[in-house]
């Protein structure tokens, strides 16, 4: 093969590989993001070892629905409102870098209190009913004594959320949500940084919405044995939540 043949076959693969980076970024960008869950703080909706498909277009765009979050637009483009008991992925407003997910509890304007361990939007108690069910709640790598309820929020969403039995947080000073700004909790309420925790996560901007988690897409759990062991794929893969919308 000619020298000039060779620049070609080169320079040809650089251009489909920048062509195939530039693809993956936009899809990863505007549509759909692949997350990995690290902790207990949302079980048990969400466990270690799940990983989601997150629509990125669910709340509109801003700079941190880009990889590193550049600083190419100060505001949100095409927003759409989130909903009360949506997993919302967002980047965390004391660092605006590290990716969580909670659950959406309060919008702009709402006031939440938790009081003798309830909590109350907007100065009514929002409905739970204790559900009796043998569930293994972790909080790290320690196993939590939980009381399991289903929480019901003012719009209709149910979802499943836990206190420590052995003692829950029972009262806070009345949260007040800014404008512009939205109030999430992790279903493991007794295991969870969220926007309790003012000083680290606190009310999180519009702007720092990243996506709405959608669909667990594959589930493995890590304390059963690493993915890569596919020897031990029996005891540690999740069937039964592959392809689970949220």
């Amino acid at each position: 093969m000619k020298k000039n043949n060779i620049k070609f076959v080169i320079v040809d693969n650089i251009k489909t590989l920048i062509y195939a980076l530039i693809i993956a970024i936009l899809l990863r960008s505007l549509l759909y993001q692949p997350f990995y869950i690290p902790s207990s703080s949302m079980e048990p909706t969400l466990l270690v070892g799940d990983r989601l498909f997150v629509s990125k277009f669910a709340y509109g765009y801003s700079k941190h629905s880009f990889p590193f979050s550049p600083p190419i637009y100060k505001k949100r483009i095409f927003f759409k409102e989130p909903q009360r008991g949506d997993l919302v992925v967002f980047k965390t407003p004391s660092d605006n870098r590290t990716d969580y997910i909670k659950r959406l509890i309060g919008m702009p304007g709402d006031s939440l209190q938790f009081i003798k361990g309830n909590i109350y939007l907007n100065k009514k108690k929002i409905e739970k009913k204790e559900i009796i069910e043998s569930i293994n709640i972790r909080c790290g790598k320690i196993n939590l004594p939980v009381k399991i309820y289903e929480e019901i929020l003012p719009n209709g969403v149910k979802y499943k959320a836990v206190y420590n039995s052995a003692g829950t947080l029972q009262n806070t000073d009345e949260y007040i949500v800014p404008e512009n700004h939205y109030f999430l909790l992790g279903d493991n309420r007794d295991c969870s940084k969220d926007s309790r925790f003012l000083s680290e996560v606190g009310y999180v901007n519009k702007i720092n919405l990243v996506g709405k988690a959608q669909l667990i897409f594959f589930s493995n759990d890590t304390i059963k044995g690493s993915v890569l062991k596919f020897w031990n794929w029996k005891k540690s893969l999740r069937t039964k939540r592959t392809l689970k919308k949220l």
